[in-house]
């Protein structure tokens, strides 16, 4: 099967980490024994980038001539593709595309019409669905749920000195690691007041981003700055307690590669988490309570080290099984099509 890949999240030189759920999902196809072809881009480029990526989308197309087009977020990247993928379309939706046609007069029309052309829609959690359907009910009948999956053989159970040893962090007590932008909507402040409130550990945020500066010389506190793509894993095998208390998740792909790591994770309520977060696997918490975030942290530091009920968990999101999933949605489209 040829597949066009479209998104607008894509790793790139700078940006390794940027849409490598993308990248991986296009692996684990490609070892599949499909044909990608990709019209992608980053996050360089202002605004013309997706101008860029419209004459991508056609130029591709002409010259790789697919069977189907598999494209990653509705609008831009699912919309450029229903105009000028020329072949069947299955879009999948990660969130933020979802929330921007729930506020946006235009953006919804857009989506509207993305979802009417495509013949299926893929959305990562079913909390998501509920929401795309809710603002596009078109989306109900065409709709499926497959989450991005992950690398169990990247996010693997590891020895905790080791790997405290290669990222070069040495933790006394209780050892939390939060891996994502340092952002509001990754509620990292919130994270610090109850790490603090709780007076005992460390805590170390794994990323950069805008709320750096309000992180910066609290006692406890390690900020790593921005880390490369590939010292990632050892990250979460350094932790005792992975924490993603955001104030939304529409997936939550960083706390299932800490579950997929082994260790017990406090995650955010209000998205995804819960459809793969259990009582022996983490704590779900309301992530406006700062109270309850910091019982949530006692709570989970009590749990197994390392919490292979954790790894059991995740091994039901195998990327390999969700590759073959989308595989089938993607041929159902060429039959269809060809019927």
């Amino acid at each position: 099967m040829r597949i066009l890949l479209v998104s607008q999240m894509y790793p790139g030189p700078d940006t390794p980490a940027l849409g490598s759920f993308v990248a991986t999902l296009e692996r684990e196809l490609e070892a599949r024994g499909h044909v990608l072809t990709r019209a992608v881009v980053d996050r360089t480029g202002g605004r013309s980038r997706h101008a860029k990526l419209a004459l991508d989308v056609v130029r591709t197309a002409r010259r790789s001539r697919p069977d189907v087009v598999y494209a990653h977020f509705l609008v831009p990247a699912g919309l450029l593709a229903a105009i000028g993928g020329r072949a069947p379309l299955v879009v999948t939706a990660h969130g933020q595309d979802v929330e921007n046609a729930r506020n946006s007069r235009v953006v919804r029309e857009a989506t509207r019409l993305t979802v009417r052309r495509a013949h299926a829609v893929v959305t990562v959690s079913r909390w998501l669905r509920e929401r795309l359907v809710d603002v596009v009910p078109e989306a109900l009948s065409k709709s499926a749920v497959i989450d991005c999956g992950v690398d169990l053989e990247r996010f693997a159970v590891r020895d905790t000195d080791r790997a405290r040893a290669e990222v070069g962090w040495s933790p006394t007590g209780t050892a939390f690691v939060c891996v994502g932008s340092l952002s509001e909507r990754k509620n990292v402040l919130g994270l610090a007041r109850a790490f603090a409130r709780r007076g005992e550990g460390a805590l170390a945020f794994v990323g950069d981003g805008p709320l750096r500066g309000a992180l910066e010389g609290r006692p406890g506190i390690h900020l790593t700055g921005p880390v490369r793509h590939e010292e990632v894993p050892s990250w979460f095998a350094a932790a005792d307690v992975v924490c993603q208390p955001s104030l939304i998740e529409p997936f939550g792909l960083s706390t299932l590669e800490g579950l997929a790591s082994g260790r017990s994770v406090v995650a955010t309520r209000t998205g995804g988490p819960p459809e793969f977060v259990g009582a022996e696997t983490g704590v779900l918490v309301d992530p406006h309570d700062d109270d309850a975030l910091i019982a949530a942290l006692e709570a989970a530091s009590l749990l197994p080290r390392p919490n292979l009920a954790a790894r059991r968990a995740a091994e039901a999101h195998d990327v390999r099984r969700q590759a073959e999933r989308v595989e089938e949605i993607l041929l159902r489209a060429v039959r269809d099509r060809q019927a």
